[in-house]
């Protein structure tokens, strides 16, 4: 028991030196750095060319976004306190791909909807800018296309892949942009645009990352597979024909009671006011008996 005492004072006074604390903390900041390098998430390499096409972004951003959004992508409030224009940090490339590439930026004028317009912006300086926002922070990237395209299908696979798209498109998408696709109003002087005619990388990206009202579809909300049969349902609707002819716009039964009222008793009315108006009347006079 005194050789067990006295070893252990020999460690002790080892341990209290200073080159023992050193080599504690030395080896301590290996293993930290040893089990964060075994546990951590893979990091993308990035090549000379990404961060070429990061800086070119960087400096078309600075020219064309930074007043509303700015230097930075952080954000910018009015001294009223008011967002004139949202912060960019998370959003990725796929809502900087929408956004430009739909020309609804840069805005030509604040408004309770950003509508689409002529692109400002060539591929590849949208895709620059696209690499700009995504290096400010982890996001949704820019989908490829088979991640939307169903070519390669078989009939049958085609088939089930529509109607999948059709029930989710009925129960996530109906009550802003009508059950054709075809848009609708919304409150506060907004609007759901018309989809029908849209690229389906671009309905991609916007059940990515939501653009201003509606909601985000993340991967955990709708799967990719998921987005794809939505799409795929789209673009039945614009494909098949309307067999019932005249579809009104497909707007619904408002739009539907207006045509009744409007053209189909309208016109009754009218002409039964027409008939009342020349009915034939005789020129004889009354005789009394």
């Amino acid at each position: 028991m005194r050789f067990l005492n006295r070893s252990a004072g020999r460690i002790s006074r080892h341990r209290r030196g200073p080159v023992a604390g050193l080599m504690v903390l030395l080896l301590g900041l290996l293993l930290t750095g040893g089990l964060y390098t075994a546990f951590s998430p893979a990091q993308a390499d990035t090549s000379a060319s990404d961060e070429e096409l990061v800086q070119q972004g960087r400096e078309l951003f600075l020219v064309n976004c930074s007043f509303c959004h700015g230097q930075n992508g952080e954000g910018v409030r009015t001294v009223d306190g008011d967002q004139l224009g949202p912060s960019l940090v998370g959003v990725g490339a796929a809502a900087v791909d929408f956004q430009v590439g739909t020309g609804r930026m840069p805005m030509a004028q604040p408004g309770a909807q950003v509508p689409r317009k002529p692109v400002s912006f060539s591929d590849e300086e949208t895709a620059a800018m696209a690499a700009f926002v995504a290096s400010l922070g982890p996001g949704p990237a820019i989908p490829d296309e088979s991640d939307y395209s169903i070519e390669g299908m078989s009939a049958e696979e085609r088939e089930a892949a529509i109607a999948r798209g059709g029930q989710i498109f009925l129960t996530n998408c109906t009550a802003c942009h009508n059950f054709t696709g075809s848009g609708g109003a919304m409150p506060r002087g907004g609007y759901a645009p018309r989809i029908l005619d849209v690229e389906p990388r671009y309905v991609y990206e916007a059940l990515l990352s939501g653009p201003q009202s509606m909601p985000t579809f993340s991967n955990g909300n709708l799967s990719p597979d998921e987005k794809r049969d939505v799409i795929a349902y789209l673009q039945s609707l614009r494909d098949d024909p309307a067999y019932g002819g005249f579809g009104m716009g497909g707007l619904g039964p408002v739009a539907e009671g207006m045509y009744a009222w409007i053209a189909g008793i309208g016109l009754l009315v009218g002409f039964a006011v027409w008939i009342a108006a020349h009915t034939t009347r005789t020129s004889k006079e009354k005789v009394e008996s």
